[in-house]
């Protein structure tokens, strides 16, 4: 039922949203006389305003078309490299990257939001890397007979794209995607695989959420995992391909995400109808583009969902020792060469400060020459890996980081 009824929600908020869009432009149109009039613009802003925040959205593209690196500008190139039921392996190049460029992986956040919020991630680091990212599907738009997707699956994921990548890649992961990256990293060495990560880096990552706990984990806590497969489970409806599967919906973490914040967010609302009335369109089409990427969610799968709740934020399975991958425990003292990098924000109010730093902790077997910690001052989650200081400050780190530790192995042709 609390699928159906968002549905019907926004069905019917979709019609209001054109007419709102419909009835701006008209009242802003220079042929009719009210838009000369006070009241015009006013009325015109806040139809725009709601149209933007009503207005259905879809999957976002990345829309990478040129990077500038060495004073020249060059074309993007992005491709489907490999296609899997869950998630597709993206990688983006450009003719101006050497041949023995670093080949790095960013595992994106399945948290209700697409791959495409990590889009300033990959503009950066493609500069001077070849850049792969996980695509991860919408799942209400994957049919049930494909099958369930939980936390074992990620890691799997994880780890054919690795092997697809081949020998002497890099991982980068950022927020949620840490625990299962660092666990992938952790089966692999234990596995003495060769395409294990020459270096894992994580951002913003719970690895341990215990170590300065926010309102995330806090909420996480203080309910019983039956309480979230009761509340915030829903099916999906008989319109997607996906009907049938048990998901946490997308509009739910949307929610959630808004209602922590929920007062910066109207107040964002609001300076742009003041931008909007003033004529300042730059301002109120920054404003747009971010919203427009922050309400593109999507659907999760139930069970995994559930399991990384309990797994990682109730249990504490990882730090712990406890956390077990396909029937075996995962053994993070196994990780002997992959040098880590932690990096923390300042004012992340999502993960909080030591719970990445965790990660250098409980590799006990990793040398410290190959582990390295780095505080981002005055930073937020979103700001470690997008904007200014993720470009000019964060990003730097991260490439020494990598060019520090690229490891000379075989290249893998890939398609």
């Amino acid at each position: 039922m609390l699928y159906n009824a968002y549905e019907l929600q926004r069905t019917m908020l979709s019609g209001a949203a054109t007419w709102a869009s419909v009835t701006s432009e008209l009242l802003t149109n220079p042929s009719l006389p009210m838009g000369y009039f006070g009241i015009g613009p006013v009325v015109a802003s806040a139809l725009e305003v709601f149209a933007h925040a009503t207005a259905p959205r879809g999957k976002p593209a990345f829309g990478i078309e040129t990077v500038s690196t060495g004073g020249k500008e060059h074309r993007v190139t992005e491709a489907i490299v490999l296609h899997k039921p869950f998630g597709n392996l993206l990688r983006f190049s450009h003719e101006g990257l050497p041949e023995d460029a670093p080949r790095l992986l960013i595992v994106a956040p399945m948290s209700g939001h697409y791959a495409t919020l990590l889009r300033g991630t990959v503009a950066r680091m493609l500069e001077n890397s070849v850049v792969y990212i996980t695509d991860w599907a919408d799942a209400k738009m994957v049919p049930t007979e494909v099958g369930r997707f939980d936390l074992d699956d990620y890691i799997d994921y994880v780890i054919a794209f690795l092997e697809f990548i081949g020998p002497g890649a890099h991982a980068l992961a950022v927020c949620q995607p840490s625990v299962p990256t660092l666990a992938a990293t952790a089966v692999m060495a234990a596995q003495d695989n060769p395409c294990r990560p020459a270096s894992l880096t994580m951002m913003g990552g719970p690895i341990d959420t215990r170590e300065s706990p926010t309102s995330v984990n806090d909420v996480a806590m203080q309910r019983p995992i039956t309480w979230f497969e009761h509340t915030v489970v829903a099916t999906v409806p008989l319109t997607y391909p996906g009907a049938g599967r048990k998901v946490y919906p997308g509009f739910l973490q949307l929610a959630g995400f808004l209602s922590m914040n929920l007062g910066a967010h109207m107040m964002s609302h609001y300076a742009m109808f003041k931008h909007l009335v003033a004529g300042d369109d730059d301002s109120a089409d920054s404003t747009k583009a971010f919203y427009d990427e922050y309400r593109s969610v999507c659907d999760m799968t139930a069970e995994f969902y559930l399991q990384t709740v309990e797994t990682v934020f109730q249990r504490h399975a990882l730090p712990k020792g406890e956390f077990v991958h396909r029937g075996n425990v995962v053994d993070l003292g196994a990780i002997t060469d992959t040098a880590i990098l932690a990096i923390e924000g300042e004012r992340d109010d999502i993960s909080g400060l030591g719970q990445t730093k965790a990660a250098l902790k409980h590799t006990t077997r990793l040398p410290d020459a190959r582990k390295k910690y780095f505080m981002a001052p005055n930073v937020g989650h979103y700001g470690i890996f997008n904007g200014r200081k993720w470009r000019e400050e964060i990003a730097p780190v991260v490439e020494s980081w990598i060019a520090a530790h690229e490891a000379k192995r075989p290249l893998k042709a890939v398609a």
